[in-house]
């Protein structure tokens, strides 16, 4: 007991690792503990150490070493409890699908991938690594095979119906793909690249009819003035229209640089470098690459035509706002001109109301004859009144004379 007591704390000095540190190695090399890969892995890592013991001087480690070897075993422990699960649909050369679960560390090894292939950080990307296609569109995310198509991550995409209906028996040849006599790679991106022109194509024949019959009545000369719901209409549909702009730009963009490469090309025909047999049928007459451009060449043309029916509804939309505009000139040119009419004859009122002010004081109206008469009849009455109330005796005619006077 003494010696076994001894021997664990001997162990740790001779190989340089730490106590914790070898018992959770010693844990890994169990066999119903842990996997034959960790198995190994610790092994190799025993390995090492050791032979970096017997080559070089022996010296303790340092407290700091120790505490940095802790670190990252806790960091890495922490990064595989919290990595990512994909949820993976497989569908193989003949159209059988199977679903699964898969954490993002095992499915990059499995395939034989690094990490930074499978984030997906651009909107539309075609690459390829390790004789795999690696493909994003959009919200669609791809991993193309020699044997088979792995769709990660489709839940809440509305993807259920083209998953499980179409793309199955496209990839069995049973479809209408042009690529079905070519390998399984062809028609994997054919059928990627038929699904995003089609989801391109739905939301302009959406976008199409709404556009012209908002512009139809806005631009229509009953209608005096412009309805502002219609605008409101209008300005929402070309928002949207800009944003498919964007998508169909991004998406020829892409194609182009696969287009311009030819070493690009080479790559993406998956079949030929991996099966000798297709090798030497390409090299007997059969060019792959070629026909891989024909096909990336064709789904670029309706991407272009895709750009130019929204080129001609943007066109529509910027002669329909001129049009507009100059109604709307002429209107406030017809309210102007009614401005400047009720301002012209305030002012020649305004005008002949000062010049009465000025010299209505020495200006004859006949109002002022009418108005002295009343004047000039109350004297006459009282003129009338003297004259009856003289009295006969000669007092009132004195009186009288003298009222005359």
């Amino acid at each position: 007991m003494e010696c076994l007591r001894s021997l664990a704390q001997l162990l740790p000095r001779a190989v340089g690792l730490p106590r914790r540190t070898l018992c959770a190695l010693a844990l890994g090399l169990t066999p119903g503990t842990r996997s034959v890969a960790a198995c190994g892995r610790a092994a190799e890592l025993l390995g090492r150490r050791w032979a970096a013991q017997l080559g070089g001087p022996r010296r303790l480690p340092a407290a700091g070493e120790i505490h940095r070897f802790r670190t990252s075993d806790v960091s890495q422990a922490t990064l595989a409890s919290v990595a990512p699960v994909f949820s993976v649909t497989k569908f193989d050369k003949g159209g059988k699908v199977t679903s699964f679960e898969r954490k993002k560390t095992d499915l990059y090894q499995e395939l034989g991938l690094q990490a930074r292939d499978l984030r997906f950080q651009h909107l539309m990307s075609i690459t390829t690594r390790n004789n795999r296609i690696i493909l994003r569109m959009e919200y669609l995310k791809a991993v193309i095979t020699p044997e088979c198509l792995l769709i990660l991550d489709y839940r809440n995409l509305n993807l259920e119906q083209w998953l499980f209906r179409e793309l199955p028996s496209q990839l069995a040849g049973e479809g209408q793909l042009v690529t079905y006599p070519l390998p399984f790679e062809f028609r994997a991106i054919e059928a990627l690249l038929q699904y995003r022109i089609n989801t391109l194509q739905g939301k302009l024949s959406i976008l199409q009819p709404v556009i012209l019959e908002t512009l139809e009545a806005l631009v229509d000369p009953r209608h005096s003035s412009v309805d502002r719901s219609k605008l409101h209409i209008l300005l929402q549909n070309g928002k949207s229209l800009s944003e498919l702009e964007t998508d169909i730009k991004i998406f020829k963009e892409s194609i182009l640089e696969l287009l311009d490469e030819e070493e690009l090309l080479e790559e993406l025909c998956l079949t030929k470098w991996s099966d000798p047999q297709v090798f030497e049928k390409s090299s007997a007459g059969i060019d792959h690459a070629e026909e891989m451009e024909l096909l990336l060449e064709n789904y670029y043309r309706l991407a272009e035509d895709l750009s130019n029916a929204a080129r001609e509804l943007r066109a529509l939309i910027d002669d329909s706002q001129s049009i507009i505009f100059i109604n709307l000139d002429s209107h406030r040119n017809v309210m102007m001109r009614l401005n400047l009419q009720l301002t012209m004859g305030t002012f020649s009122l305004s005008l002949f109301g000062l010049m009465g002010v000025a010299f209505g004081m020495n200006l004859e109206s006949s109002l002022e004859e009418m108005a002295s008469l009343p004047k000039k009849t109350l004297q006459a009455d009282r003129r009338m009144e003297v004259k009856h109330s003289f009295r006969p005796d000669g007092l009132g005619s004195s009186r009288g004379v003298l009222t005359n006077r």
